[in-house]
């Protein structure tokens, strides 16, 4: 009787790290793509072609707070690792590019950032009642401010230590303030779409 339970419980540990890196693997591939595709403003127009605004960010926030919403925190968190990772080894996923020098760039901190956003915001979406858009939402949200908080810090601590020729306020408002707005309303989008996903997948 004491095999068979160690079995099954055996089993059930596989079961669950198998579960935790096929989401982690789907989180990466989507965090890659989001960061490739830009944010436009789709404005329909009556007379003329419709007219499409670029707006100051990409995808690639609403596919790390997705991945971390769906999967739970360890696959975001892996996901979100394993992309800091190979952006750092000269392959270039990041954000203006790649390798080890990227560390010195002011976007480092929000890159950083994805790490405890992932954690924070997978935590709250394997709290009881989140098949709801709204508590998705909010969750997102909270990654979001996660991810605004270590890369603000990290502009100070630059800004502190003189790392870029931009003042403190520049790089606030070219890192953070400009971004925000479309990123706060894409997370309406992730809070969609991970219930969707959550639906397919029944994770209540």
């Amino acid at each position: 009787m004491s095999v068979l339970m160690q079995d099954g419980t055996r089993c059930d540990y596989l079961l669950r790290a198998l579960v935790t890196w096929i989401g982690a693997i789907a989180g990466l591939m989507l965090i890659i793509a989001g960061g490739l595709i830009p944010v436009g403003l789709f404005i329909p127009a009556a007379e003329t072609n419709p007219i499409v605004i670029n707006l100051p960010s990409t995808w690639q926030v609403p596919a790390v707070l997705v991945c971390a919403l769906v999967s739970g925190p360890r696959s975001g968190m892996i996901a979100s690792i394993a992309y800091m990772t190979i952006g750092l080894v000269q392959i270039p996923v990041l954000n203006g590019g790649g390798t080890f020098e990227y560390l010195n760039t002011p976007g480092f901190g929000y890159l950083l950032g994805f790490i405890p956003a992932t954690w924070l915001t997978g935590r709250l979406a394997k709290q009881t009642g989140m098949s709801n858009f709204i508590r998705l939402t909010l969750s997102a949200l909270a990654g979001l401010f996660c991810i605004q908080l270590f890369g603000i810090l990290n502009l100070i601590s630059g800004s502190l230590l003189e790392r870029w020729p931009e003042s403190l306020a520049e790089l606030i408002f070219s890192y953070s303030l400009g971004p925000l707005p479309t990123q706060i309303a894409l997370c309406t989008s992730a809070g969609i779409l991970a219930l969707i996903l959550r639906g397919l997948l029944f994770i209540e």
